[in-house]
């Protein structure tokens, strides 16, 4: 239901992954639709393909594929996106990450030829990896048609931060834009930290806690405005430059419909981002 409700709200794209709910967002899909989505609905998938032998890179990418679209009942996705993350692994990893080299010689190549078969029109990377990888890949190729990258005022990527490097996520945005690469917005709330109240418990530590504390000025700046912060911080991604389209994680429809709020309102004015990013560094 959530889902037709997201439609009949102007909702046009709909991200999804094997990973999400172990499958049963994409099979929500297919339920939802029966095969027959309404005209102008798009698509996305991912794959979470980690560090694998050159040699079986294709494979894996294809036999994923075949399932999301076997649990959506599609027969092509608009866009299959390389999940996890790009470049070196840290010492003592548990989640591998896609290097560099593999990505030029095996990855980019794999799904150039999964959309000459013309089961995906477009594919992309989340662009939450190393940065210097990131921005590497953006400048010099092979560029994907998509990224998805972090979209908050904090620019916070909590616990998908697996790297040393500083986070640099409006340099990749921008260099997205520049290298004509569209950017999907994600994390508008930075996994509930940019909310009135985190909705789950949190071990002490948790990056999410961290963030919260730190958005307590943007908070006070949506009390004042008779706004939620979930509210605020969706409008805020929208306002970003260089953003195509902003990434919802909604899970019930008190949420979507905050979401559609948001949207319906439109960008922020430039003064009142100013405004949140100085609240923010401790400006004002």
């Amino acid at each position: 239901a959530t889902v037709h409700e997201a439609v009949a709200g102007g909702i046009t794209l709909f991200d999804m992954a094997p990973t999400y709910g172990q499958g049963e967002a994409e099979t929500v899909i297919g339920e939802a639709f029966g095969g027959h989505p309404p005209v102008g609905a798009m698509f996305t998938t991912k794959h979470l393909l980690g560090s694998a032998p050159p040699g079986e890179v294709y494979d894996r990418l294809s036999a994923s594929l075949d399932e999301s679209l076997k649990r959506m009942r599609l027969d092509a996705v608009d866009a299959f996106i390389l999940h996890g993350q790009v470049g070196p692994d840290l010492p003592g990893a548990t989640r591998p990450n896609t290097p560099l080299d593999l990505f030029r010689s095996a990855v980019a190549p794999a799904f150039e030829r999964i959309r000459e078969q013309g089961r995906i029109r477009a594919w992309g990377i989340t662009a939450v990896g190393v940065p210097s990888a990131i921005l590497d890949l953006l400048e010099n190729g092979p560029r994907p048609d998509i990224c998805q990258s972090i979209a908050n005022p904090l620019d916070a990527l909590g616990g998908m931060r697996r790297f040393d490097e500083e986070p640099r996520p409006r340099e990749i945005i921008a260099a997205a834009a520049r290298n004509d690469v569209a950017v999907m917005g994600i994390r508008a709330v930075a996994a509930g930290s940019l909310t009135d109240a985190i909705d789950r418990d949190l071990p002490p530590g948790d990056p999410a806690l961290a963030d919260y504390e730190r958005a307590a000025p943007l908070r006070e700046i949506a009390r004042g405005m008779g706004l939620t912060t979930a509210n605020l911080a969706h409008r805020y991604a929208l306002s970003m430059s260089g953003i195509s389209t902003v990434v919802l994680g909604v899970k019930n429809r008190q949420e979507l419909s905050d979401c559609l709020a948001a949207e319906a309102a439109g960008p922020l004015p430039p003064e009142l981002v100013r405004q949140i990013d100085n609240a923010l560094r401790g400006d004002a």
